[in-house]
């Protein structure tokens, strides 16, 4: 008698992360309607230390509070902080500096943030 495997019904690391990504996803692109420009300061529970205001003028910080804001943040957090125009803007050096499983679950649910569909775009 064969003893079934309890590692083919456990889900894997990945799986488990994707899934925690994808159940913060907006519905739409248009929900994120966070601020374009000036000082944003984020809270304890995106960021529980080191730099916690970025200024979305300047190219690195507006890079690194959507870095945060991606991997920590939940849905009201992304529709509050994230621009849908800048997310688009910066998506094909940002999708180079988050995690697999955030570029993978964004890239599924929104085609127009694929390479390919950038690039056609425009």
């Amino acid at each position: 008698m064969a003893l079934a495997s309890t590692s083919a019904s456990a889900p894997s690391a990945l799986e488990v992360l994707r899934a925690r990504y994808a159940r913060e996803l907006p519905a739409r692109l248009d929900e994120l309607t966070g601020p374009a420009h000036g000082l944003v300061e984020l809270p304890l529970h995106l960021v529980w230390s080191g730099l916690r205001s970025f200024d979305l003028d300047r190219p690195r910080l507006r890079m690194s509070l959507y870095r945060t804001v991606l991997a920590e943040g939940l849905r009201p957090d992304l529709a509050a902080f994230l621009n849908r125009d800048l997310l688009v803007q910066q998506w094909p050096v940002l999708r180079t500096l988050i995690s697999r499983p955030i570029r993978e679950v964004w890239e599924e649910a929104f085609p127009e943030l694929t390479p390919a569909r950038a690039a056609t775009a425009a």
